[in-house]
């Protein structure tokens, strides 16, 4: 039995004395990660800078949770004096934790499901590391061991499984929303929880949160004990969007193209509420699925939803859907707003569609393995100013390779808007420049101009300074 061991010290103010602090804190696992080897255990101990580094930034973004900081920078530098240490023992490991965020703690012990986030989190790395990239199981070039490689992540943490029938929702939204959205959000989950079915989300605030908290009061009105609200993330956005109190199944994966690719395999049905610049990508990663040949036969089912009030948001998506990709996209998604009934009810019918179709197909209830993803939208893009003004944006080219074109130029804003590296390479250098052709350059800066008059950029739009510019032609 793992006995947890949390030494408080005393609270201090750190460098930013309105924000407490533990001086000192020794924690233990209570599963996660009990049966290490000897030799993993020693190497993160002895990890190099990069690896701790990375491990130190999760782990500090996990402590900040409910921290509403949606600029990884502040964050990492508002607790620059966070330190960990990883300490073998013959039991197991535990950390040692230095000048930790206060919040994560009530009377000087680690709340629990924080401390499950923080060792979900080393776990992922632990496995990333070891048996990825060290011991280079995986063939990441290729498409089908990029595949693999999501699989094993999501086998490792216990998010496949064998033995649970489809009912996993998946929510995309935005984490800078309205208030009138957030309840809305609330309440579909509310109405999804009611009718069975379980939660997965980008596991931060606003649009990521408010289906999870609907559905545990649902569930627990259901008297639902097996309930899973699972959270997809990647150490670039995780210090944005701190996982929420509601996540019980956290998964880091490596890189944002494996993320989403973890969403679409996991997913039984996908909603997406309003968002920003992140949702849209998600948005035209999913599409550049359902539209490929391959996936013709492919019960998926996607719903646009948001409430009354937010109708003409998704009246613009569509319409920039249409323009960039033709009206035939249309068929890919259904929109229903200001009805939360509605929108379960849909879900439902859906789902009962997938699983008909998995059990004929004797497909995994738990991982699409079947769902086609084109490599153009597996293989990780980096979003420097080089290669965001080297994007095409422009109709003379195939559908799919638009829908590529156009999630990477969302990426790259989401990194220019609250990724460290993204927000320091702007400070350096610029806004991205962004270059295309036409209706697409002209329908792309009309959307993103909306995205940030309605302050979806940021949680604090008066402070947002657009990281881009779109220009009409090269």
């Amino acid at each position: 039995m793992n006995i947890p061991e949390q030494v408080a010290g005393e609270t201090t103010g750190g460098s930013d004395t309105t924000v407490a602090r533990i001086a000192r804190a020794s924690v233990r696992p209570v599963q996660t990660l009990d049966l290490l080897t000897q030799r993993e255990m020693s190497s993160l101990a002895n990890a190099d800078a990069s690896l701790h580094e990375l491990f130190r930034r999760c782990a500090l973004a996990i402590l900040n949770t409910d921290g509403y900081v949606d600029d990884a920078r502040k964050v990492y530098e508002a607790y620059a004096d966070f330190e960990l240490r990883v300490i073998p023992e013959p039991r197991g490991l535990k950390l040692e934790l230095f000048n930790a965020p206060g919040e994560a703690f009530v009377d000087g012990k680690m709340i629990e499901g924080i401390r499950h986030h923080l060792f979900s989190a080393l776990r992922d790395i632990v496995y990333t590391e070891h048996k990825l990239a060290e011991q280079q199981t995986f063939d990441l070039g290729s498409s089908e061991g990029i595949t693999d490689a999501v699989f094993r992540i999501l086998r490792n943490a216990n998010v496949v499984r064998s033995n649970v029938q489809p009912g996993l929702v998946v929510c995309w939204g935005g984490h800078s929303i309205s208030r009138t959205e957030y309840d809305y959000s609330k309440t579909v989950g509310y109405s999804l929880g009611l009718r069975g079915f379980d939660i997965c989300t980008g596991c931060g605030p606003g649009a990521m949160k408010g289906p999870m908290k609907g559905a545990a009061i649902a569930h627990a009105k259901q008297l639902k004990s097996d309930t899973r609200y699972v959270g997809l993330s990647e150490p670039g956005i995780i210090a944005a969007e701190s996982p929420n109190a509601i996540v019980n199944e956290l998964v880091i994966l490596p890189d944002i193209e494996k993320r989403l690719e973890a969403f679409v395999r996991v997913a039984h049905g996908i909603l997406v509420f309003p968002g920003g610049v992140g949702t849209a990508e998600e948005i035209m990663f999913l599409l550049g699925i359902k539209m490929h040949p391959a996936n013709a036969h492919i019960e998926l089912p996607l719903i646009f939803t948001g409430p009354a009030g937010s109708a003409q948001y998704f009246a613009q998506i569509d319409a920039f859907l249409r323009l960039c990709l033709g009206d035939e996209v249309a068929q890919h998604y259904t929109i229903i707003n200001g009805d939360a009934a509605a929108v379960a009810g849909a879900m439902k019918a859906s789902i009962k569609a997938v699983r008909r179709q998995r059990i004929a197909q004797n497909e995994s209830f738990s991982y699409s393995w079947t769902l086609h993803i084109p490599e153009a939208l597996q293989q990780p893009f980096l979003p420097s100013h080089e290669n965001m003004a080297a994007l095409s944006l422009h109709r003379d080219q195939p559908s799919h390779q638009l829908v590529a074109e156009l999630r990477r130029a969302f990426s790259g804003i989401v990194a220019g808007n609250v990724k460290d590296f993204g927000v320091r390479a702007v400070e350096a250098h610029g806004p991205y420049q962004l270059h295309g052709e036409g209706e697409v350059i002209a329908g792309l800066a009309s959307l993103l101009e909306g995205f940030v008059s309605d302050g979806r950029m940021k949680i604090d739009p008066s402070t947002y300074r657009p990281c881009f510019q779109v220009a009409s032609s090269r």
